[in-house]
């Protein structure tokens, strides 16, 4: 009856741990058309001071003009440029208007806010830096902040996109209502929708959206990257592989694009190539690039499977979102399921991700507390995600389903779910663990057995769970000895007496009695209950009905009786007189 939780690894999660591809938003225009891509930062970032400058040799050159600087998107020259001005003196109105613009586009959000701050303040400011003021306290994550601003601001459609993006994390769905209608068939607002979609986890209406622009719009290439994002979302690597592409041959250098393309080949291949196309990334970035560093970090961590994760992650929870669900894996890895619990348990799900990582928390926490608080807690998560409309016909939902009724102790319909994905996993030890244990609870110990012997984790086994399922399939299979071998190679312990009641009852069972009274009598001489000694006379006796019977040698007579003589009871001279009396008379040397 020694059962174990299925999967640790089923949620999407500790197999393979979430890397980030930052979330699509649109909410200024002034951001240009294409839109631009943020980190969905919960925790607000209060504290840094502005980048390091590039070092530019200017001698012999002409000192550029703002205007080609920005057509070329040189913010840190931009910046150079404009700081200089004001050095010399020769400011110009929008300056400082221009060195926020730049920040912001550069990725150094607490400098626009700087300069943004510094322009309310001065008389007669102009009421539309509200709005910027209110998108860069967006970007930081400040959104108290964010919609105090943007409620100052004139009415406009970047105030409305705004507000809309702010109703959605206020969790506000009146609001978001509101907002939603007033935004108009223009191509801002459309994407401000769309990314609003992507969020909300609706990926296909976004990609909807999206292709609909495109076909008016082709020059504008980065909509193929908020497409390509949707498709990894939707598990569709290869063909966001392919959508992705289109940008790449025009922006080879974008960090989003690159960072994409890593997070596909991690799913795709492996973290060793994820990590090869990063690497890329970081050597063509300039020494005064923010933007993302961050979010490379956190994936860095996941391509090299959890090395470092201590150093990095703690600092970036609700920073970045998988922050926190790809820590929770982490210490489920490093078998801390309490502290797993105590990272996840305020966590409120709304992805599946989410939903299914809460269940797999609490059935470890439950498993090993003896909780079946948390057990149905764990059967319910999985219940909820494996019903969805939108995650039944999923793996990870038909996982789920698996999980539920393997809770419920239901092993057929557990079979019914693993065997329709039994295809994508047939090296995969976790599920052959799990697959196995179906199968020889519901009586296949034939197959069971197969199933088990294929699992490599050394991990898994020595798990007393595989050994004590694997003992069963062998008996229930007539292979005792191997069996007994397995016993053999285990130290004394509290597991290793529960191994040998299962061989010595099993085994009885089974009418294979030669190795059961061997695990009644070791049980004996660790503890002199009598219902071993009953256990042991009554395996030995069977022993001589099959010797009489010519089902088992005749020489393991010799051992039955040692065995006998082991114990100092008085019922063995008696039994031991008739097994001697036999040998005599059928010339069988004891």
């Amino acid at each position: 009856n020694v059962q174990e939780f299925p999967n640790l690894d089923w949620a999407a999660l500790p197999s393979h741990p979430l890397p980030v591809v930052v979330v699509v938003v649109v909410a200024a225009a002034w951001i240009g058309p294409a839109g631009k891509m943020m980190l969905s930062r919960l925790k607000p970032a209060v504290a840094g001071g502005p980048p390091p400058g590039d070092k530019r040799k200017k001698k012999g050159k002409r000192i550029p003009q703002l205007e080609e600087l920005l057509t070329q998107r040189d913010f840190t020259g931009a910046i150079a440029l404009l700081e200089f001005k004001r050095h010399v003196g020769e400011q110009e109105e929008d300056t400082d208007l221009w060195i926020g613009y730049c920040a912001f586009h550069l990725g150094d959000y607490k400098r626009a806010l700087e300069e943004y701050e510094a322009l309310t303040k001065q008389p007669g400011c102009n009421p539309d830096v509200w709005v910027n003021l209110a998108c860069t306290y967006f970007f930081l994550g400040m959104y108290s902040q964010a919609e105090q601003a943007a409620l100052k601001a004139p009415k406009s459609r970047l105030q409305n996109r705004l507000l809309f993006h702010l109703a959605h994390k206020f969790g506000d769905e009146k609001k978001l209502m509101n907002f939603h209608q007033n935004l108009q068939d223009i191509t801002e607002d459309q994407l401000s929708l769309a990314s609003i979609h992507y969020m909300r986890s609706h990926y296909q209406e976004a990609i909807d959206i999206y292709k609909r622009i495109l076909l008016d719009n082709r020059e504008y290439l980065a909509l193929n990257v908020y497409v390509a994002l949707c498709y990894y979302k939707l598990d569709y690597y290869d063909v966001s592989q392919e959508v992705l592409a289109v940008y790449l041959q025009q922006v080879p250098d974008s960090t989003i694009a690159l960072n994409l393309k890593a997070c596909n080949h991690f799913r795709l291949y492996n973290g060793k190539a994820a990590e090869a196309e990063l690497k890329n990334l970081m050597d063509s970035a300039s020494t005064s690039f923010e933007f993302a560093k961050e979010l490379i970090k956190h994936n860095l961590v996941v391509f090299r499977g959890g090395e470092g994760a201590l150093q990095v992650l703690p600092s970036l929870i609700d920073v970045i979102p998988e922050v926190r669900l790809n820590l929770v894996i982490y210490y489920l890895r490093q078998d801390d399921a309490q502290e797993a619990y105590n990272l996840i348990k305020d966590l409120e799900p709304t992805t599946p991700q989410e939903y299914i990582l809460k269940g797999v928390v609490n059935a470890v926490l439950g498993q090993e507390m003896g909780s079946r608080d948390h057990l149905k807690i764990a059967q319910q998560f999985f219940q909820l995600v494996g019903g969805s409309a939108s995650e039944c016909d999923t793996i990870p939902g038909r996982q789920c389903m698996a999980s539920c009724f393997f809770l419920l102790r239901q092993f057929d319909d557990v079979l019914i779910y693993l065997n329709s994905v039994k295809s994508y996993f047939y090296n995969d030890d976790t599920f052959n663990f799990n697959y196995a244990q179906a199968k020889a609870a519901t009586g296949n110990t034939s197959e069971a057995e197969e199933v088990f012997l294929l699992i490599q984790s050394d991990k898994i086994k020595n798990d007393f769970v595989y050994i004590s399922w694997l003992a069963r399939c062998y008996i229930m299979n007539k292979k005792p000895q191997q069996a007994w071998e397995l016993y053999q190679k285990m130290e004394t312990s509290g597991e290793s007496f529960s191994l040998l009641q299962l061989i010595a009852n099993d085994c009885y069972k089974m009418g294979q009695f030669y190795y059961s009274a061997k695990a009644f009598d070791v049980l004996e001489r660790l503890d002199p209950n009598p219902e071993y000694w009953e256990g042991k006379r009554g395996a030995c006796v069977g022993i001589f009905q099959m010797i009489l019977a010519g089902r088992e040698p005749k020489d393991t007579l010799r051992e039955v009786l040692h065995l006998l003589r082991s114990t100092g009871n008085a019922q063995v001279e008696y039994i031991v007189r008739i097994m001697k009396k036999w040998a005599k008379e059928n010339r069988v040397p004891i």
